[in-house]
This record gives structure tokens, C-alpha cells and sequence, in this order.
């Protein structure tokens, strides 16, 4: 009965450290939109190409060049978004959206690899949303994940950027291995959930499952799969650019998104424009230490919310707050034990309000609907309000509706492909491949840390440890060479109660970058700070459209929170 596609045991929302934008409930204010400098537009010249791969997923080198000018002078034909809007609205509001000449999709084709441009192409699917203003140029943003598509998610979060929309024609897309674009699966092996909790768990036969889902995605993926992972996905932004006719890449990246963005500032200082990275990922910790982390992240932002409910009167939990923890632990160890049953057999266990949690906890609006969907399972012993929100806010986070760019059908999206991806995505970007006996000997010690660090979330956090086991070493280049950019400054938004990149990892990723990552550091909880804050959509807002660049050391109190 989860509400998010489960994949080796854990959600689609369980994500290795980041996750994916959640729009907010309230659009930017209209103001006017002066004259002040935001890059235009160049005429489209090819790119040099900055470097070529020696493998799919490795860092670029500066020698022998492959020609890529066929790729960067292609020309982008717009058209109507078949489908756009199914789902993301009323039906009146649906039917109306293909009208809307504003919204357009189109394809661009991209080298499989880029080292060696032969071995075949990928086309992307693409959207924009031309400004209501006087154009001056794009503004690119890609909403997280890994494994979050571009496309329906801007339609779904269309409103949330009206305002940028003065100035700027506002675009996204469907990373390769994403949604539209040569989508990634891992078929039925996703549905499998190897067990890791309890004494009973035999670790040998959990990395067999592994081994077999591996192969499994490899299978059903086609050979897009070697070739998915951050630094091609930047450098395919680097043709979108050209591409859009922008001399530079202004950009808007969430969660993942500023993973996304910190490697283009690396591989291509020179063409950054106007960046914010909002929910700072990290840079450097390995697969391990991020799920440790964000099972830590999800426990802070648990208490916050019941802190929050127990200050407020009538809250279910009571009024103790230390009590409410305890609780909450107990819940959903009792369901974990002795399930509830529907009329038709299905099970709804503890690790089903965990996933409901997770997901809840990314945005304060979420809180209210939260308690009185709690409220419901533990006064009658109902979930339904927890399984209605789950896959409410699932949808959110992949990004909602079924929009299309023509020639493909929705139904042709494998229904696993945010969590397949999710986990292609994190394990190219990822050096560390650690052996059977290594792990076997390990997971034990592991287990007891994450349950130390949250009984509720600890549990469903350790699978992604074992994602990647049975697929090849990713690269190093994030690791090692993405640090001290030489390009124009940019914005990093770090929010404190945020449950999947907490506010270190925007001072460590901050400091890493160098001079040019100014921090802006968002006192509110929830994850990202864009669509939660007021006056962090101001200051992002005039950055982009008026390069007004915060101070360093600027800050959003909690209390300025929508």
C-alpha cells in the first residue's frame, strides 16, 4: 500500500541524501520588472567543447576533443505539449493549457558519449514557458530527484515562477535516463524488497537480490544506462544553453539540482550566468554517510513537527513532546508487528506511515494535513488520510500529470523510472564500490548505527548503502575536482530544518566551491527555501532578474516563513 514506488526496499522519496522540489502553495507576488541586467541573448556559435570522456561516467580531459559544433548549432522546434496538464489540474483548466501558446515542448538530440560522439545520440525532451515579458533570455531549472522530470514539473510548479517569468523565457527538461527522455527501469526486480532489518536478515542474500536487480536494470534500460550521471547531464545543459542562443547559463537548481549545478561551475566556469543552488547537496560524502545523514535530517525535522503539533492545541500526539516521540516510535513498531488489513488483504504496516512521513516532512504546509491524517489512524485506526496524502504528495515530487512532448506516450514511461534512476544517477556519480566480503562484514555494524541514529527512519535509510553493489565504479571527478570554481558568484540557499540536505552540507559545499558560492541561510524548516519563504523569493527573485546578490552572511528568519 505505499504511496511512492518502492525499488530494493525502499521509496522513491527515500532518497541518498537530496530529493525533489516540492511546489509551494503560493506564487510570487507580481512586481514590476525593470531594465536592470539580466544576460541576454548571443548569437548561436558552436561551444568548444571543454573536454572529452575516457569513460561514461569519468571526469573530462582537455586533450583530443571530439568535434560536438553538429550538437550545439542544432536548432530546438517548438510545439504544443500533447497531453499537458492531464492531471495537474481541473479538467477546465486542462483542456485550456495545449492552447496556451506560451507553453511549448520540444526535443534536443545529444551524444550518447561524449568522448565518443558515434556510439550513438539521446534526445531530451524539453519545455518552456515563454516570458510574459520582454525576453531576455532562459532561465534553466531542474527541480531534484535524481530522477525528477523537468517537463510535468514545471507545468505542475508553472505558477510558482509567473514572476521570473517577466524576464525570463522559463525552461526545463527531462535529464537523459529521466521521464521523455530514454527513461530508465529496472522492471519487475523493482518491486523486489530485500529484507535488511532483524537478526534473520542474511546479508549474502540481500547483495544476490542486488546483484540480480543490477542486472535486471541493465536489461531494461537499454544502453542509455552507462551513460546517465551528473557530469553528462551538466554538459548536455551546456548544449541546451547554446542551443536556447544564451552566451551564458542562467540557472535554478533544487536539491539534486545543486549537485547538478556545482559541476557545471566546474567544468564550465566561464559560461555561468545568474545561479541559485537551493537544498544544498553534498559533494563529497559517499552513499553510506548520506543515507546516515539523511536519516539524521528526517529525525530533526520529525521532531520539529512534533514540537510544533504538541505546542498547539488539540494536537494528537498530546502535549509532551518527549512522550509524542516515543509514541511515534512505538506506532510504528506495533504496525510493523501486527498490520492493519483492508477488506481486499492488503497490509498497511509501520514502514508505511515512515514513507508518509518522509515525504510529509519536506514542506511545513504539509503539518497541518499531517496531524489530522495521524489523528485518523490513531484515534479509529484508519489510514486512509495517510494513503490519500502519500500519493498526493508523491505526485508532487515526480513531478505530477502525465505531460508529453510529442511521440511518446505516457504510458511508455516505466512506472519505476524516478526510483531507477534515482539510483543509476547516484551510483555513476559515486567512485566507491565496496566488496562482498567488505560489506557482509560491515552491515551489521551499520544497521545498529542507523537505528542509533533514528529507530524510525534508520530502517528504511541503510537500503540505499547496497544500491549500487553489483554495477560498475562510478566517477571521481565530482568528488575530487569539483572545489574552487573560477566563475562569476553564485547563490546557495542552506535551510536549517531542512530533512534531506541539511544546512552543513551548504557550509561545507560553500567552502568547497570557493569565493565565487555566496550562502544565504534560511532559518525555516522544510526542504528547499524558494517556495516556503517569502524573503528567500525575493532574494532569489532579485538576483536573477536584477543580479542584486545578497550579503554575505544574509539570512531568512523562520518566522518569515508563508
Amino acid at each position: 500500500m505505499r504511496g511512492a514506488v518502492a525499488l530494493a526496499g525502499v521509496t522513491a522519496l527515500a532518497v541518498v541524501g537530496t530529493g525533489a522540489w516540492l511546489p509551494g502553495e503560493r506564487a510570487a507576488a507580481g512586481r514590476g520588472v525593470d531594465g536592470r541586467g539580466v544576460d541576454g541573448r548571443a548569437a548561436a556559435k558552436p561551444a568548444p567543447d571543454p573536454s572529452s570522456s575516457s569513460a561514461p561516467s569519468s571526469a573530462p580531459s582537455s586533450s583530443h576533443s571530439p568535434d560536438l559544433s553538429r550538437y550545439y548549432t542544432q536548432k530546438i522546434k517548438w510545439g504544443a505539449c500533447e497531453g499537458a496538464g492531464e492531471g495537474l489540474m481541473s479538467d477546465s483548466d486542462a483542456t485550456a493549457v495545449p492552447k496556451d501558446k506560451s507553453i511549448q515542448c520540444g526535443r534536443i538530440t545529444v551524444p550518447l558519449d561524449y568522448a565518443k560522439p558515434g556510439r550513438g545520440k539521446v534526445k531530451l525532451a524539453m519545455i518552456r514557458i515563454k516570458s510574459s515579458g520582454k525576453p531576455r533570455g532562459s532561465l534553466l531549472l531542474n527541480f531534484g530527484g535524481p530522477g525528477g522530470a523537468g517537463v510535468s514539473g514545471l507545468l505542475a510548479a508553472q505558477k510558482e515562477f509567473e514572476y521570473l517569468g517577466k524576464g525570463y523565457d522559463v525552461v526545463s527538461f527531462d535529464p537523459r535516463g529521466v521521464g521523455e527522455s530514454s527513461p530508465v527501469s529496472c522492471g519487475d526486480a523493482g518491486e523486489q524488497e530485500p529484507e535488511m532489518a532483524g537478526d534473520s536478515a542474511d546479508p549474502g542474500a540481500v547483495l544476490d537480490e542486488m546483484r540480480k536487480i543490477s542486472e535486471e536494470c541493465r536489461k531494461k534500460s537499454g544502453p542509455v544506462l552507462p551513460y546517465v550521471g551528473t557530469v553528462n547531464v551538466s554538459r548536455d545543459m551546456d548544449v541546451m544553453r547554446e542551443v536556447l542562443g544564451d552566451k551564458k547559463l542562467n540557472y535554478l537548481g533544487f536539491s539534486y539540482g545543486t549537485r547538478l549545478g556545482a559541476v557545471y561551475t566546474a567544468q564550465f566556469p566561464k559560461n555561468v550566468g545568474r545561479m541559485v543552488l537551493d537544498g544544498v547537496d553534498t559533494l563529497t560524502e559517499d552513499v553510506a554517510e548520506q543515507a546516515l545523514v539523511s536519516a539524521e535530517g528526517r529525525q530533526t525535522a520529525l521532531d520539529n513537527f512534533i514540537k510544533w503539533c504538541t505546542e498547539n492545541a488539540g494536537c494528537v500526539l498530546g502535549t509532551d513532546s518527549r512522550a509524542a516521540r516515543g509514541n511515534m516510535a512505538e506506532l510504528i513498531k506495533g504496525l510493523d508487528t501486527y498490520p492493519l488489513q483492508s477488506s481486499d488483504g492488503a497490509e498497511f504496516t509501520g514502514q508505511d506511515v515512515v514513507d508518509v512521513l518522509g515525504q510529509a516532512l519536506y514542506s511545513r504546509q504539509s503539518w497541518p494535513a499531517l496531524s489530522q491524517a495521524l489523528g485518523a489512524l490513531l484515534a479509529d485506526g484508519d489510514p486512509r488520510a495517510l494513503l490519500r496524502m502519500s500519493g498526493s504528495l508523491a505526485e508532487q515530487t515526480r513531478g505530477g500529470g502525465v505531460a508529453r512532448v510529442r511521440g511518446r506516450a505516457p504510458q511508455d514511461v516505466p512506472a519505476d523510472n524516478m526510483a531507477a534512476a534515482l539510483m543509476a544517477v547516484n551510483c555513476a556519480d559515486d567512485p566507491d564500490r565496496p566488496d562482498e566480503d567488505s560489506i557482509e562484514k560491515e552491515v551489521g555494524k551499520l544497521q545498529e548505527e542507523f537505528e542509533s541514529t533514528s529507530a524510525i527512519f534508520g530502517r528504511s535509510m541503510l537500503m540505499p548503502v547496497l544500491f549500487c553493489f553489483g554495477r560498475p565504479a562510478g566517477t571521481d571527478y565530482i568528488r575530487d575536482d569539483v572545489r574552487d570554481v573560477k566563475s562569476p558568484d553564485f547563490l546557495l540557499v542552506g535551510t536549517r530544518g531542512d530533512p534531506a540536505t541539511p544546512y552543513r552540507w551548504t557550509e561545507e559545499t560553500a567552502k568547497r566551491l570557493g569565493s565565487a558560492a555566496v550562502v544565504l541561510d534560511n532559518k525555516g524548516d522544510g526542504h528547499t527555501g524558494y517556495a516556503g519563504s517569502k524573503c528567500v523569493r525575493d532574494k532569489v527573485d532579485g538576483f536573477l532578474l536584477y543580479g542584486e546578490m545578497p550579503r554575505t552572511g544574509s539570512s531568512c528568519g523562520a518566522d518569515e516563513e508563508d
